[in-house]
């Protein structure tokens, strides 16, 4: 207000001066010392505006004029805000200056792209992992993997993808893309060699104890099939060595299982089908558990579904075959383990059920993770591997199935290999006689079918095995 009562007084004190000079002089007096008054305002404006168009075009590199009249107060106004605006530039650039130096401290890569994925920003790290050098340059000139090119391509935020970077050798990164506001976008790079390691390690350990255990599994055959050759008795020699055969293929077996985890979790095999007959698998496998326990146990067969499936016999074999160890493993002396084959609420159920020690709650959660234990002692003391529940949940994955367990402790647990029903395959109709001629012999037609049909009756799909 007072910049307003100031001009509106500078104006009154001129419109006076001309009223004086046309009173007391003359009328041309006062319209020429208004004609001078308006130019030299005219003048002085246009002064001050070059002056302030000129600084406006650097403002940052050129002073303010000094002000005089009404624009003083303008000026200074300009100045406390060139003052203010000075401040805060020179403040934010402080604390990115401070935010570029923790951040180049991190030791992950940190890249900043802009829509056409050109490099904005780098950190000190992305520089030296992927030799980033100047700003507006497409990120891949600096990262050439293929699969990068295709993961770049993807744009899909939160992904990631890992390389073996040419400046890191023997080194493992993994590159994850993060979108931000606008059309900006984050790509981090992390050194995950040592998780990596850690991975591969656990692979090596099943390729590690199944070449340890297969040489001396390939020695015992080779005396196995050695002695079969000797001039002994044939019925005894047979009946001895033959299981020593016998038991040595089975651990050989168990050698193809741990590979098979690793098979499994890759992925590499394709499921090969074809129609197994479940019911002479599970009697086998019976007869195998029956010499592994070696009297030690009850154990019980129960056929009640159809007997073949279409799955993948090796491993349908591997599946159960690990939940019989297990249940012969953790039973004690004189229980009771029993195999059921039937079909119920729609899928086929491979039940194996014992009366051994059980599993705490607070393990069931865990008990499918690799070379997880509950009882680490026990289960090293007995051959564990930590493996055999984590073999059969991924052969039910691959089967479209799924793996049910309960269990309670000191009195056992069952475990449920769960099929789909398109996986089972129906029993044959019976065969239906052919009629004989009712004219000629119908009376022997009548008795060889009666007496057929009385000395063909089929046997019962459940068998108690002790």
């Amino acid at each position: 207000m007072s910049l307003l009562f100031r001009s509106l007084a500078a104006i009154a004190i001129i419109v006076a001066a001309a009223a004086a000079l046309a009173l007391y002089v003359s009328a041309a007096a006062a319209v020429w010392w208004l004609g001078i008054v308006f130019v030299a305002y005219a003048v002085v404006q246009t002064l001050y505006m070059v002056r302030l168009h000129h600084w406006s075009s650097l403002p940052r590199n050129r002073p303010l004029p000094a002000g005089i009249g009404p624009w003083r107060p303008i000026i200074s106004r300009l100045a406390r805000f060139v003052r203010q605006e000075t401040d805060t530039r020179n403040e934010l650039g402080s604390e990115l200056e401070r935010i570029h130096a923790a951040v180049d401290r991190l030791p992950d890569g940190l890249v900043v792209l802009d829509r056409y994925d050109h490099v904005l920003w780098a950190n000190d790290a992305a520089e030296d992992l992927h030799g980033i050098f100047g700003t507006r340059r497409p990120i891949h000139h600096f990262v050439r993997q293929p699969e990068f090119a295709r993961f770049l391509q993807a744009n899909e935020s939160g992904s990631t993808v890992r390389v073996q970077l040419p400046n890191q050798p023997g080194r493992t990164h993994e590159l994850r893309l993060h979108r931000t506001q606008g059309d900006q976008k984050l790509l981090i790079t992390r050194d995950v060699t040592n998780q990596a390691k850690l991975d591969a390690m656990r692979s090596d350990f099943v390729a590690n104890v199944s070449h340890e255990i297969r040489t001396p599994i390939t020695v015992i055959a080779g005396f196995a099939e050695t002695l079969l050759t000797l001039d002994l008795d044939d019925a005894a020699r047979r009946e001895y060595l033959g299981s020593i055969l016998k038991q040595s293929q089975t651990m050989q077996r168990l050698v193809d299982d741990l590979l098979m985890l690793s098979s499994l979790e890759s992925g590499a095999d394709e499921l090969q089908e074809e129609q197994v007959d479940l019911h002479r698998l599970l009697e086998s496998l019976l007869d195998e558990a029956r010499a592994l326990s070696h009297g030690r146990h009850e154990l019980s067969l129960e056929l009640d579904g159809p007997r073949r499936l279409l799955a993948a016999p090796g491993e349908i074999e591997s599946a159960v075959r690990n939940l019989l160890t297990n249940a012969i493993r953790y039973t004690p002396d004189g229980g009771k383990i029993s195999i059921r084959w039937r079909v119920q609420d729609s899928d086929g159920r491979i039940a194996v059920r014992d009366t051994g020690i059980g599993i705490p709650a607070e393990h069931i959660p865990r008990i499918t993770e690799r070379f997880y234990r509950v009882d680490r002692g026990r289960s090293r003391a007995s051959g564990g591997t930590g493996l055999g529940l984590a073999i059969v949940k991924r052969i039910m994955h691959r089967h479209q199935g799924r793996l049910e367990f309960e269990s309670v402790p000191s009195r056992g647990s069952t475990f449920t290999l769960c099929l789909p029903v398109s996986r089972l395959v129906p029993d044959p109709a019976p065969a239906v006689q052919a009629n004989l001629p009712a004219r000629a012999g119908g009376a022997e037609a009548s008795q060889a079918a009666g007496s057929g049909a009385q000395d063909s009756g089929a046997p019962p799909l459940s068998a108690g095995l002790t």
